[in-house]
């Protein structure tokens, strides 16, 4: 009785655990069935769109052909290539997808995702020895990026694939695959691969190229040819034996293939491919330019703005987004302006007191585009380190001047070319009560002199603008720094005086950028056009522009007859010799040239701002950590460095003169005893250029008839007293052109 009992019990409890060993089979089953023919599990497109892709930056070439200048990637250097059966709308050549089936999956044709004789010989064996998954199956670990040996994982990944092929056909896994397959050296996917190992586009790779190529899959390191070149060659023998006997070759084409001399990336003799030689392809393993740099930051700065991105989801997308990125860089001008500083070519001769003498510089057309930057004297060592053109911000010393005092008070109408302004100083300027500021040789000039305004600016006298500034305020003057023209480091209420507005001193400073963006009014008619470095980024494939630079009319910053005589001061500063002006040994061969100079408290800081009809550049030289130079460089070195780099942009350029934008501007004779308009009586003439709606008077003072006759030099009005040539020296008590310097400069 007792045994009866123990049966029924062993039997009811087999029961039970079969009818739930089938109700749970049943329930798997149902859930496998309904998995596998519902939605698409994987969507390939959306994938496509998140994998980390490499992100191009492009330039034109004069011939308006794109030039590859930098490829950007983190961890995962990935192209996307498209593969089709038909040849004409494939990148990927058959002979590799056909190596890959031969060495992955024969049976790839044939089955729905899983090939179930291989999944069971690995499970028989229990040790996949001979490989289970499918290519399918290898896609669904590359998308997923799960590869735990586990029943679960291995559930999941077979109803994945099936699912899989239910939705997409065989040609679109495959070119999924080849696309995310890691192919060792930090390469995803097949084109990438083919550019390390054998410097081609993946299309051009010829039947042996393939077949080694598809070798290093199974095992990327031990497979890598440029480093296992015997291993490569016995998987890829093998390769080239499968596709003979799949039929995808002849025996010939094998044979071939076989005797073929492979030549990688690192074999002697190696030249790339003439496409990828002229996509300068290597720009991946180089220091990019500062150029580059400075496109890679706007980029970010704009998806951040645009977006709402955080910096860092914006650098990812930079970085990981396969972004192609069309630069605004002229070729021709950063070639030239890097030949420059890379070779410190019309640097001051080595100093060891100042060996870490650095300086920078921008050139831009007069709508904004940024032709040229370069951010360091001598070899650059490093991407997205310090660019002091666009993120060093130093005292501008007296070539601030023309943009807070000169042009300001000119459209306010307050002083035109000949006005005569006392050159002293202003009274409590020092805190002992003293008139100040002084002139260069610490002159502080004298009560009752008067110079006209095309003078003061050619010699850069610091009193003249002080006293200007007097009449044209702190307010207006800062407002038109800031507003008008962006310089965006000044600082209120600490900038909104005399030292700062009048001689350049500023608490914070300006970027090379900000001062050739601020001048280029001087030669456009008064407008002020934001920089821009790149005309649009797009996604991968260009169906999408995520930004754009759109060409504006630009803010009118003053007006055209301002501009326009601005224009011709400016270019006094070069052309007035006999009157000492500061650029007076500075000019180009081929070239007019309207410029400003600049050096600040103590001698720390050199600055040479200009513009010809073709482009406007500033000049920055001096020190990372501030020192003075004084005493180690002779002339401005700001200016030795312009001329050299813009002479070389120039010298095909063919010669032109700047456009005039107002018809109200003219050229007219005055009276260089009172500043006025010349009459029949006025014995001392210059000529100097107005607008109509702001001439001065007409002069009607009695001049004795010993004044000499007037010398009319090239461009304004001879001097009267010798100057040096540089904007100021420091003083005992008071920098002549500036403030002592507070702050480093902006990494």
């Amino acid at each position: 009785m007792k045994h009866r009992t123990a049966v029924t019990v062993l039997l009811a409890c087999a029961l039970t655990a079969l009818l739930t060993v089938l109700i749970v089979g049943i329930y798997v089953l149902a859930f496998a069935v309904s998995y596998v023919n519902g939605e698409a599990k994987v969507n390939l497109e959306e994938y496509k769109q998140n994998q980390d892709q490499t992100t191009f930056i492009y330039a034109y070439d004069d011939n308006g052909e794109t030039v590859q200048l930098a490829r950007l990637h983190g961890e995962q250097n990935r192209v996307w290539v498209i593969y089709r059966e038909n040849p004409e709308e494939s990148t990927i050549p058959q002979n590799l997808a056909n190596a890959y089936i031969a060495l992955e999956d024969k049976r790839f044709y044939s089955h729905h995702g899983v090939d179930w004789f291989r999944t069971l010989s690995a499970v028989i064996k229990d040790r996949g020895s001979t490989g289970g998954s499918t290519i399918t199956q290898q896609l669904i670990k590359n998308l997923t990026g799960e590869n735990k040996r586990t029943l679960n994982r291995k559930f999941y990944e077979i109803l994945m694939a099936l699912n899989l092929e239910k939705n997409v056909s065989k040609e679109t896994v495959l070119e999924a695959y080849m696309n995310t397959v890691y192919m060792s050296h930090g390469c995803y996917g097949v084109q990438t691969a083919a550019e390390t190992y054998f410097g081609k586009n993946v299309q051009d790779l010829n039947l042996a190229e393939c077949a080694s190529l598809a070798a290093i899959t199974q095992s990327p390191s031990k497979n890598d040819p440029l480093l296992h070149p015997e291993e490569n060659r016995k998987r890829q023998l093998t390769c080239l034996a499968n596709m003979e006997e799949e039929g995808m070759i002849t025996k010939e084409e094998r044979e071939a293939a076989e005797a073929y001399e492979m030549v990688f990336t690192n074999s002697e003799g190696y030249t790339p491919s003439g496409d990828l030689a002229s996509q300068q392809v290597e720009t991946e393993k180089s220091v990019w330019s500062y150029y580059v740099d400075y496109v890679i930051q706007s980029v970010r700065d704009d998806l951040v703005d645009q977006y709402g991105y955080s910096r860092s989801q914006a650098s990812s997308l930079i970085y990981s987004g396969g972004l192609r990125i069309y630069a605004a860089v002229d070729l021709d001008v950063q070639e030239a302006m890097e030949s420059v500083y890379v070779n410190r070519t019309g640097f001051p001769k080595y100093n060891k007191h100042i060996d870490d003498a650095q300086s920078a510089m921008t050139i831009m057309d007069y709508s904004g585009r940024i032709v040229g930057m370069v951010g360091g004297a001598g070899e650059k060592t490093e991407n997205r380190g310090l660019n002091r053109a666009a993120n060093s911000y130093r005292q501008p010393g007296s070539s601030i001047k023309p943009l807070t005092i000169y042009a300001p008070a000119m459209q306010e109408k307050q002083i035109t070319w000949s006005t005569k302004i006392e050159n002293y100083g202003i009274k409590n300027y020092y805190s002992d009560g003293r008139y100040g500021p002084v002139n260069y040789g610490d002159d502080p000039g004298s009560p009752g002199s008067y110079v006209t305004v095309q003078k003061a600016l050619a010699i850069s006298y610091n009193t003249v603008p002080a006293q200007i500034l007097q009449d044209l305020g702190f307010n207006t003057s800062f407002e038109y720094a800031t507003q008008k023209f962006h310089l965006s480091h000044l600082v209120d209420p600490t900038d909104k005086n005399t030292s700062s507005l009048a001689v350049g001193g500023t608490y914070k400073g300006v970027s090379t950028l900000e001062m050739a963006a601020a001048f280029a009014a001087f030669g456009n008619g008064g407008k002020y056009f934001e920089p821009y470095c790149y005309y649009q980024v797009t996604n991968s494939n260009g169906s999408e522009v995520l930004l754009r630079h759109n060409e504006t009319e630009g803010e009118q910053a003053i007006s055209a007859d301002t501009a326009d005589v601005m224009n011709e001061l400016l270019q006094t500063v070069v052309t007035d010799r006999a009157g000492q002006a500061t650029a007076r040994n500075y000019g180009l061969e081929n070239s007019p040239l309207f410029a400003k100079t600049g050096t600040t408290s103590e001698d720390k800081d050199r600055w040479f701002v200009g513009g010809t009809p073709y482009y406007v550049a500033a000049v920055w030289f001096g020190c990372d950590t501030p020192k003075q130079i004084s005493n180690y460089v002779s002339g401005n070195p700001a200016g030795s460095i312009f001329d050299e780099v813009m002479d070389r942009v120039h010298e095909n350029l063919e010669r032109k003169e700047f456009q005039k934008f107002s018809p109200i501007v003219e050229q007219r004779t005055y009276c260089t005893a009172s500043g006025l308009l010349a009459s029949d009586g006025c014995t001392s003439r210059a000529t100097g250029w107005y607008s109509k709606e702001n001439l001065p008077g007409t002069c009607k003072q009695a001049h004795a008839s010993t004044t000499p006759p007037a010398t009319t030099v090239p461009a304004g009005e001879g001097a009267t007293q010798p100057a040096a040539p540089q904007t100021t020296v420091p003083s005992a008590t008071q920098p002549a052109d500036g403030t002592p310097e507070t702050t480093a400069p902006a990494a």
